[in-house]
């Protein structure tokens, strides 16, 4: 009875090595699925740079990066405010600004969108060099800001 126990827990122990093996990260037919990388930033005008505003205008950006296909898909929401340009700036300039580089599909809330990014750009993005925009007619450099981070 020994002997049978024996044999079938090395059996058992030979099954689980060859299921773990073909279930390695270097088996190209069973790939290792990576769940998106959220990222968040609640905008408001205190967040606002060079300088803040006295906006009570509040939003937030809610993003998923998938970094295989470097596809960014993203929904911005806000109230109190009618922008005139919305978009993500990098970071680029001493003063925690940037130029606009992904421009909002739209300016009504909620504001849902996706694009490719390049390397560099994900790179940026996930160092924590970007930050959702909204500009209006009264605060034409930006009424309401949120830096985007993980």
């Amino acid at each position: 009875m020994i002997k049978k126990n024996a044999l079938l827990s090395v059996a058992a122990l030979l099954v689980m090595g060859l299921t773990l093996t073909s279930c390695s990260e270097d088996d190209d037919t069973n790939p290792v699925v990576v769940a998106p990388d959220q990222y968040t930033a609640t905008i408001d005008g205190k967040s606002e740079k060079p300088t803040s505003t006295t906006s009570t205008a509040i939003g937030a950006f809610n993003g998923k990066l998938d970094e295989t296909t470097r596809t960014l898909s993203y929904t911005v929401t806000y109230s109190g405010m009618t922008p005139t340009a919305g978009h993500l700036h990098r970071i680029s300039r001493p003063d925690n600004t940037g130029d606009p580089e992904i421009f909002f599909p739209s300016l009504t809330s909620p504001i849902t969108g996706s694009t490719t990014l390049t390397q560099a750009k994900m790179d940026s993005l996930k160092s924590g060099f970007y930050y959702a925009n909204l500009h209006s007619a009264a605060y034409s450099n930006g009424e309401i800001r949120g830096d985007i981070k993980k």
